[in-house]
């Protein structure tokens, strides 16, 4: 008997199953053209199913997609915070997904920890759905590549560039870049570089990615660049990092080296002046409000894989 279908981390699911959930989003959003944001997809995979929604951070686009997504697909959703728990009274996570695993179909989870999530899953019986930890952020890069390539066709072979913080965004990057073909530059301070392991699994895997201090070298040519805000929930150098990552800002000098059709990429909330200037989030290249869209349909076809209805 196998067991349920996690999506955690990206490097550990199959490269045809990544692809097949990518393009399953596409066909499930040109499908809804037209459309009210309450209807349900023709094919309802998840109907009669609950989706637990677990959040132990604050959430505005993860609530809200998911929460549309498990109902276009026709299901339903239960939400609660760690404090709504007894999870957050003392009661140990190993318990809480026995009885999830009683009560719903499938756990989305915005954790602190990326550790609590993986103990979540070894004792959930039913699907689990990182929203987000300190080690990742897969559901966001499957709605960055869906942007990506409803904008400029398929990523294989393009060339990203991340440009700041190597953090839980940039790791789940690194994970994509093997199984969609893409190169990855990473411009990062010394003290704020992307996580070795992560790199090195990577490119045993025959990823290629570049990491440079510089982010002009970075930028230069890409396709598209990213960025993120530089100080996230939880962080506690919030003067630090601000002093090191200044020099990493993106601003119309640096996308004016990037490609002439380059994108513009920011998971949001964006920072105004810190991490990005207005001039850019705001301008023609940049394709933040689909991509904060695509969030939906992304996590549709998560959803949609986690239940067996493709791949």
């Amino acid at each position: 008997m196998t067991g349920p279908r996690h999506f955690i981390d990206l490097w550990r699911l199959q490269n045809a199953d990544l692809r097949a959930i990518l393009d399953d989003a596409r066909r499930r959003k040109a499908a809804r053209a037209g459309w009210t944001r309450g209807r349900v997809d023709a094919d309802a995979p998840a109907a009669g199913r609950t989706l637990a929604m677990i959040f132990q951070k604050n959430s505005t686009r993860t609530r809200f997609s998911f929460d549309a997504a498990i109902r276009q697909l026709g299901g339903a959703s239960a939400i609660a915070t760690a404090s709504d728990m007894q999870l957050g009274r003392g009661e140990t996570i190993e318990d809480t997904a026995r009885v999830l695993s009683r009560m719903v179909d499938a756990v989305m989870i915005r954790a602190n920890s990326h550790a609590d999530v993986e103990l979540f899953a070894a004792h959930c019986d039913v699907p689990v759905i990182n929203g987000l930890t300190d080690k990742s952020h897969p559901c966001q890069i499957m709605a960055d590549l869906l942007t990506y390539e409803e904008h400029r066709g398929p990523v294989a072979g393009r060339t990203l560039a991340w440009v700041g913080d190597g953090n839980n965004v940039c790791s789940s990057f690194i994970h994509a870049a093997t199984a969609f073909g893409f190169t990855l530059n990473i411009a990062a301070p010394a003290a704020y570089a992307p996580d070795a392991e992560d790199l090195a699994r990577a490119r045993k895997a025959g990823a290629h990615i570049n990491v440079t201090l510089d982010p002009r070298a970075a930028a230069h040519g890409a396709d598209a660049v990213i960025t993120d805000t530089w100080v996230s929930m939880g962080d506690k150098d919030e003067a630090e990092r601000m002093a090191a990552l200044t020099p990493y800002r993106v601003d119309a000098a640096l996308m004016a080296l990037a490609a002439k059709d380059a994108l513009f990429f920011h998971d949001l909330p964006a920072h105004r002046g810190d991490e990005v200037t207005a001039e850019v989030i705001d301008g023609p290249q940049s394709v933040v409000w689909d991509e904060a869209e695509n969030r939906i349909h992304a996590q549709k076809a998560v959803l949609a894989w986690c239940f067996g209805a493709i791949g």
